[in-house]
């Protein structure tokens, strides 16, 4: 699978992204119901994951871990945990949590689902403005205490795509509020 890796900027200690997510995107008409349609060109690892998560195209999950574990794991220090980031939207199947799974059994790593997210009031990809995501996400993670033994863990929160950082950065505050985390590291398949 083709890549363009990108580091990410946060609150997190080091992040990268697999490639951009859509190359160009071109307004085709309105459907049936009045909804604008768009001829969208994606990147290779943008297609797989539009198909996986949209088209429920399973296939495309280990491939999509497969580029994270040669592309991104080689840039990150050593890590004990992956942490899939909590979906905005409720599937039967969540996107993140079955690559974080696919990627476990690669890296030969455990998943812990540390992190759970409320509904909330307003959907993120509805909102433009970086302050109007920041409190929108406000309160609604919430910390699972899970890990056994001694703390001092280095993690991976892992999420599907990188927009503004307001998620990601509200799941790291969140995370180091807990005294077994040390540092967080973070990978996601796409960017905007």
């Amino acid at each position: 699978m083709r890549v363009n890796v990108k580091a990410l900027k946060g609150r997190f200690d080091r992040g990268y992204a697999l490639d951009k997510h859509s190359l160009l995107s071109t307004p085709r008409g309105h459907d049936a119901f009045g909804h604008l349609q768009w001829n969208t060109r994606r990147s290779e690892v943008g297609e797989a994951l539009y198909q996986f998560k949209y088209r429920s195209q399973q296939h495309h999950v280990v491939p999509l871990a497969q580029a994270v574990q040669s592309h991104i794991l080689p840039l990150l220090p050593d890590f004990r945990l992956i942490v899939p980031m909590p979906a905005s939207t409720l599937r039967t199947r969540q996107p993140v949590v079955a690559l974080a799974h696919a990627l476990a059994t690669l890296a030969c790593k455990p998943v812990c689902r540390l992190l759970s997210k409320s509904v909330g009031k307003y959907p993120l990809k509805d909102l433009s403005r970086r302050a109007d995501k920041d409190a929108a996400l406000a309160g609604l993670l919430k910390l699972h205490r899970l890990v056994a033994g001694p703390g001092g863990w280095n993690i991976l929160l892992l999420d599907d795509l990188y927009d503004s950082g307001a998620s990601l950065d509200a799941a790291t505050d969140v995370l180091r509020t807990y005294e077994k985390i040390h540092e967080i590291y973070v990978a996601t398949l796409t960017w905007r």
